[in-house]
């Protein structure tokens, strides 16, 4: 196969995805809507996907901001501005590096599951027979996933976040002599809302794309047991790359209105 064979086949496929991609995220705002609603399953894949991720973002989290705090403490106390710390570690944490990391770490967690649990279902045909009696099987499987992961996506943040100044406030304590006290004082002093709300809207549309690109990998799984693999991975690297575009879109508009 010549170059400009590959480089077509290469346009076609990525054509062939977006809209695919298109097709199956407008499905979902039709179905999101119907009746009837899925509440049991709903609260069981929040509790899935929020508590079991707990202790992983928890870990994250307070190695974030352990790291973080040990990395940026030198440069500061070499211009003598370590009292600028709290304030520093606090808005990139909760603007950027916070929501950014979590997210990641999910999509590999939560978004390679839902890749791999789909994906079996559908080369084991219990997709198709959920179809065969009657069900709706893109309500129960699909509609309860994305609204999961977009809940509780964000609430992952704020904790992973939470943690992270925490483990910076350890740092600060141990390093610095700072209080407890003293250093949460001037994290909320220099906090805004146009960091806060920012950060915390575009972690819906984090979890929203974790949901959907996991969902779509695993429900249109082809292949066998091959495909479930190829569904997982595939579903972990999209989302990643997603989510960087979703970011880059989220500081533009939030440069435009807040900056």
């Amino acid at each position: 196969m010549s170059y400009s064979e590959r480089l077509y086949e290469s346009i076609k496929n990525f054509y062939r995805e977006a809209g695919g991609m298109s097709y199956f995220t407008s499905r979902f705002f039709r179905e999101v809507f119907k009746p009837p609603f899925e509440f049991k399953e709903l609260l069981r894949q929040c509790y899935y996907m929020g508590n079991k991720s707990l202790l992983l973002v928890g870990v994250t989290g307070f190695i974030l901001g352990l790291v973080f705090t040990l990395q940026s403490r030198p440069t500061l106390m070499e211009f003598g501005a370590e009292s600028w710390m709290p304030s520093m570690v606090s808005i990139s944490i909760v603007r950027e590096i916070g929501p950014v990391i979590i997210a990641l770490i999910c999509a590999g967690r939560i978004g390679s599951g839902i890749g791999a649990e789909l994906g079996s279902m559908r080369v084991t045909e219990q997709i198709d027979a959920m179809e065969v009696s009657g069900t709706n099987p893109f309500k129960y499987l699909v509609v309860t996933r994305i609204v999961a992961t977009t809940l509780m996506l964000p609430l992952l943040i704020i904790v992973g976040d939470a943690i992270a100044l925490f483990g910076s406030a350890i740092i600060e304590n141990l390093k610095g002599e700072v209080s407890f006290l003293l250093y949460f004082n001037q994290v909320f002093d220099a906090l805004r809302f146009a960091d806060v709300i920012p950060a915390t809207v575009k972690s819906f549309f984090f979890g929203f794309a974790i949901g959907l690109v996991g969902c779509y990998k695993g429900y249109y799984c082809t292949n066998g047991t091959v495909g479930v693999g190829e569904a997982s991975n595939a579903a972990v690297v999209y989302t990643s790359m997603l989510l960087f575009v979703i970011d880059f879109i989220a500081v533009f508009v939030t440069d435009i209105f807040f900056g």
